[in-house]
């Protein structure tokens, strides 16, 4: 016994397989979190080299006027009808979710006021700005996408056809002119919707309201508003133009082009809110 004790002790420990199998599951999650990392630096990085190129093509000799005006056209004219129903809709619930807890405090009368407010600093921008990503940032990154797989951007390259200049910037210039047109219409029609909703439980004229709502206005509540949604249309723009441009080459590409399209766009436009609100709040 004393001869063994002492070569059992040298016999090296193999570790157990449920330690070696979690070595492993921590490594592969490391490796998984690098490859997330290093994909998001990279898209950041193509996001930026293709601002820098639209930029330069915007300010290039040769403006593509006619295929601007196009693209002005099939933003409104694809959009107008659910901006239409979606302005309506906005002003008609927002006035009947506020009309009773006003009703409570005696302040019916403010509510024009209250609700031209919300509508044109936040609810106008915001939601026609979501709206705008979902219809009109999903409809570009599948078109360029759809160019992308049949290759018609390389036969354009080929050509001597500068892409850039020819389909990204048109459209670009095309959703940043008509989203903050498309969002003044919104509104509009929201502060129309409100008027309907105060006369189905009361009875208010449609100048009283509408004088009632425009006097609790200011300038300070309209240029902003209408400012960021500049802002809005450029963001949209880019990023549809960006996903469908940078599409792979496979079928299922391009509606995952239009899927991540509307997804960064969304993200871009809550995060320019944001910032449009804190330097609002600073500045004022």
């Amino acid at each position: 016994m004393k001869v063994i004790r002492p070569l059992l002790t040298k016999i090296p420990k193999i570790p157990r397989p449920d330690v070696k199998n979690r070595a492993i599951k921590i490594s592969e999650n490391a490796i998984k979190k690098t490859q997330t990392a290093n994909r998001f630096f990279l898209e950041v990085g193509e996001f930026g080299l293709f601002l820098w190129l639209t930029i330069k093509a915007l300010f290039s000799r040769h403006f593509e006027f006619k295929e601007f005006l196009r693209q002005c056209f099939l933003v409104g004219n694809k959009t107008l009808p659910l901006i239409s129903l979606t302005g309506v809709v906005i002003g008609l619930v927002l006035t009947i979710q506020s009309r009773p807890i006003l009703a409570e405090f005696g302040a019916v009368s403010l509510l024009p006021g209250m609700v031209a407010v919300s509508i044109i600093r936040e609810m106008g921008p915001v939601v026609t700005g979501l709206i705008c990503c979902g219809k009109i940032g999903s409809g570009m990154g599948a078109e360029l996408g759809s160019m992308k797989v049949s290759e018609q951007i390389d036969a354009m390259e080929v050509s001597s056809t500068n892409p850039m200049r020819f389909l990204v910037v048109p459209r670009v210039l095309a959703a940043t002119f008509m989203i903050p047109i498309l969002v003044l219409y919104a509104d509009a029609l929201g502060i129309l919707g409100s008027w309907a909703g105060a006369n189905l439980k009361g009875d208010v004229t449609f100048i009283l309201f509408f004088t009632q709502a425009f006097n609790s206005i200011s300038f300070s509540d309209f240029i902003p508003a209408v400012i960021k949604t500049f802002f809005f249309g450029a963001a949209i723009g880019l990023v549809g133009c960006f996903k469908g441009y940078t599409a792979g080459r496979g079928t299922a590409s391009v509606g995952k082009a239009a899927n991540q399209s509307v997804v960064l766009a969304s993200v871009f436009v809550i995060i320019i809110d944001l910032i449009a609100v804190q330097i609002t709040d600073v500045l004022q």
